[in-house]
């Protein structure tokens, strides 16, 4: 009886190490076909495949980077300036706009939870025209005879600003009277002459 049951585990057992190796060989292709890892090869996010993880800051700053491409780092191309007197620009800076160049200029964003954070609060804006002329007419590469409308804005900026300092030594600073000056030139041409297409406008 015992010379049975020795051979009866004998035999079980590479039984039981080729179930286990067919089983992990299963447990490896089930992982590498979710798409999470990559351990098939191609492209992954990591060594091994393993993700590594991207704060969502680089994506908002990505997206926030195109916003003012878009919206305020082009120059408009405008229609012929009216007689009777001279130009003025009527598009002063808008309050985001102040505020993307206040964050460019003192930045709040990007901070560590618990370790380092900044908060800009109670904000007012003061926005004033320093400089409205217009250039003399000249011919611009793809754009042809145009003049440049000069607009600049001195912007000055109240707030309060909180910093906390989580680590080595925890502790909060809170300066009630913050200012900050930001500059914000509103350029634009402004076609002269005949800007109908195809056609040679007069100067």
């Amino acid at each position: 009886m015992t010379t049975s049951n020795n051979s009866q585990a004998r035999n079980s057992t590479p039984r039981s190490v080729a179930g286990m190796l067919t089983l992990g060989a299963l447990a490896v292709i089930a992982i590498s076909t979710t798409g999470c890892y990559g351990v098939t090869g191609g492209y992954n996010l990591g060594f091994l495949g393993y993700p590594i993880p991207v704060s969502p800051y680089y994506q908002h700053k990505l997206e926030e980077d195109f916003w003012k491409k878009e919206r305020y780092e082009r120059v408009p191309i405008l229609g012929p300036t009216t007689s009777g007197g001279s130009p003025v620009a009527l598009d002063p800076p808008t309050d985001d706009e102040v505020m993307h160049a206040l964050e460019d200029a003192r930045p709040v964003q990007g901070g560590i939870p618990l370790i380092y954070e900044k908060q800009r609060n109670n904000v007012r804006i003061i926005k004033e025209k320093i400089a409205d002329y217009i250039d003399p007419p000249r011919f611009y590469p793809l754009i042809g005879p145009a003049q440049l409308h000069h607009a600049h804005y001195k912007c000055t900026i109240y707030f309060e600003e909180k910093t906390t300092v989580g680590y080595p030594v925890p502790h909060t600073l809170h300066d009630q009277e913050a200012i900050e000056v930001v500059y914000i030139d509103h350029n634009h041409f402004h076609m002269v002459g005949d800007v109908e297409p195809y056609t040679t406008p007069n100067l």
